[in-house]
């Protein structure tokens, strides 16, 4: 038996399956009673559509994936490698059993940049194939410089292939409503925030500490496990867990920013990946973006509290836990 799973992502939405505990939010699916996170174990094989947009050609999309899926690759812990198989004809999201990147045309996804798609085992878990779009109703570059009127093929490709390694999606990010009900990124610290810059900005085109410890995570070999520690506690209210609050990490020498969330009913967390050293924990409630860009629709997620920090400064040493203790939160 095979499921569909789809990511939605870039302008306002996205839809992903929450994930086990951990640095980060990661896709999983059911297997019996487990949650299994998605891994590739193998090379991601991948197709890309024979089909030139303006300003794009197919070879000029091929050659940005390329580059992208090497700069994950070049992340520390043993990141999945990659092999481009070919151009085809075929479209994404066929469900043929090809892994397919290319462009579509979807002007009723008039906030979607690109979607992520998943064909799965339900008895094993494997991935049997992804495909990953980018909406050719919009216009896009692949600029060295960028294009000021153009979203830049590179950095929605990365975010995507985040997804199509297995990545949800992180909340470090300000965001503002605009007048449409959409959002607009103010600020970010993760390619993997669901809502992108606007065109021509090419700050995607790198990944921060959060992405990093986020494929890590997923991929990271015993001896990167050896070279970073976690912190873990506890958010409550009113001696109640608060599941879904946003906890972030921040490393007083790096400057560095890792995010994770409250991931059971008691409000425990686990912020993992952390380099060496001294941090501010802080919490948040989840405001900067829709809650199903996160997590599966029908989860309860409490946002009315206010922001709270841990009542001292964490230490982090490699291979080891930092305790952050109970964070009380309050109302708004």
């Amino acid at each position: 038996m095979t499921r569909r799973v789809a990511v939605l992502t870039a302008i306002t939405v996205a839809i992903v399956a929450a994930g086990p505990q951990a640095a980060y939010l990661k896709l999983g699916t059911l297997v019996g009673t487990t949650v299994r996170g998605l891994r590739w174990n193998g090379p991601v094989r991948y197709f890309v559509t024979n089909r030139d947009v303006p300003g794009v050609a197919a070879t000029d999309l091929q050659r940005a994936v390329g580059r992208a899926l090497a700069t994950w690759g070049a992340t520390p812990g043993g990141v999945v490698s990659s092999e481009f198989v070919g151009f085809t004809t075929a479209e994404p999201f066929a469900r043929d059993g090809m892994s397919v990147i290319g462009f579509r045309s979807r002007p009723d996804l008039d906030r979607t940049l690109g979607a992520t798609t998943f064909t799965l085992d339900t008895i094993t878990g494997d991935v049997l194939e992804s495909d990953i779009f980018l909406n050719s109703s919009f216009p896009w570059s692949v600029a060295a410089a960028g294009d000021g009127q153009r979203f830049d093929v590179e950095s929605i490709a990365l975010h995507e292939l985040g997804h199509l390694l297995g990545l949800g999606h992180s909340a470090l990010g300000e965001t503002e409503l605009t007048p449409g009900g959409g959002r607009r990124v103010l600020a970010k610290a993760a390619v993997m925030f669901p809502i992108a810059f606007p065109p021509g900005n090419l700050r995607d085109r790198a990944l921060d500490a959060d992405d990093v410890a986020g494929i890590g995570d997923i991929y990271g070999s015993i001896s990167r496990d050896r070279l970073v520690g976690s912190i873990s506690g506890r958010v409550t209210l009113d001696g109640r867990g608060m599941f879904g609050a946003h906890v972030t990490a921040f490393n007083t020498t790096t400057g560095n920013l890792i995010g994770s969330f409250a991931l059971d009913e008691d409000g425990h967390f686990v912020i993992a990946g952390l380099a060496p050293g001294i941090y501010v924990v802080r919490v948040e409630p989840l405001d900067d973006g829709d809650i199903d860009s996160f997590f599966e629709t029908g989860l309860t997620v409490d946002v009315g509290f206010k922001p709270a920090y841990a009542s001292r400064l964490i230490g982090v040493a490699a291979a080891t836990g930092g305790d952050a203790g109970e964070i009380k939160v309050s109302r708004k």
